[in-house]
């Protein structure tokens, strides 16, 4: 098999760096991947996977400095508040070149380089948790010696678990703000819509089943066609139907604006979180 990726080292691999270490390994497209977690437990649960090697800093305390010497992509997933701690721990190890990926939200392509040097090209990266299913959207900035070179192979890295956006850093936590984020807006919509059907007399198993099938199969039905969801709204609601009056219902409650509002509101923490508030 052609390998696309050159090796992967993923620190601090909780859920989000596990996603993307599983979604590495399912393509089967990185040379090698070397993921590092605290303890024996959590790297045991990333063990099996093919091509990935997972060591706990409990068994080598070196773990970090040694996985980043061996690979060409270091993606940075631990906590935003010990990210400058890692970077200095490996900073050493890494070989000029070698592209840095943070998964930390908040943390600043400025602090990354400004830790690793300029040899050392930066990438501040925004996936979303449905990376664990391989359904992810990721947002990517590049830093200021990111080359277009850089960029295509840290895509390629995120393509094995969804899809890619290019954005400014600017733009990163705007993105958060609807992918980022969105997945909640999603699932407080498929709980709304359950509450509705246990309101007209229907049981719990029943209720979430319609609810939650129907999200999933519009979304499928989204995604197949390629269709505007504006046309596919269309197409169930016939004129002077039911679903024509249900939407009449929803419309007045100005979901455009709502959804603005929400993501205003998301924003601005994110700007409040990134000052230290």
């Amino acid at each position: 098999m052609t390998h696309h990726l050159p090796p992967v080292a993923i620190l601090g691999a909780g859920s989000m760096g596990g996603a993307i270490a599983q979604g590495i390994s399912r393509s089967g497209q990185a040379a090698s991947v070397v993921v590092t977690n605290r303890t024996a437990a959590k790297a045991s649960e990333l063990e099996g996977l093919t091509g990935v090697t997972s060591l706990a800093l409990a068994d080598v305390p070196t773990a970090n400095a040694d996985a980043a010497a061996s690979a060409d992509i270091v993606l940075v997933g631990v906590k935003p508040a010990m990210v400058p701690d890692v970077l200095r721990e490996i900073a050493g190890s890494l070989r000029p070149g070698t592209i840095v990926v943070s998964l930390a939200a908040g943390v600043t392509i400025e602090t990354f380089e400004s830790i690793v040097g300029p040899e050392i090209p930066v990438i501040r990266s925004m996936p979303n948790t449905p990376a664990v299913v391989g359904k992810a959207v990721t947002g990517l900035a590049a830093g200021s010696t990111a080359t277009a070179e850089h960029i295509a192979l840290v895509r390629a890295l995120f393509e094995t678990c969804g899809v890619v956006i290019e954005v400014p850093e600017a733009q990163i936590d705007a993105l958060s703000t609807v992918s980022g984020s969105g997945p909640a807006y999603v699932f407080l919509l498929v709980e709304a819509l359950t509450e509705a059907a246990r309101g007209k007399g229907f049981d719990e198993d029943d209720a979430r089943l319609m609810a939650e099938q129907t999200f999933i199969g519009a979304a499928a039905l989204l995604e197949a066609t390629g269709d505007d969801p504006a046309e596919l709204r269309r197409r169930v609601t016939s004129p002077k139907g039911t679903t024509e009056r249900a939407i009449g219902v929803l419309q007045t409650a100005n979901l455009d604006g709502l959804f603005s509002q929400a993501t205003d509101a998301a924003l601005a923490r994110a700007r409040e979180l990134a000052s230290g508030v």
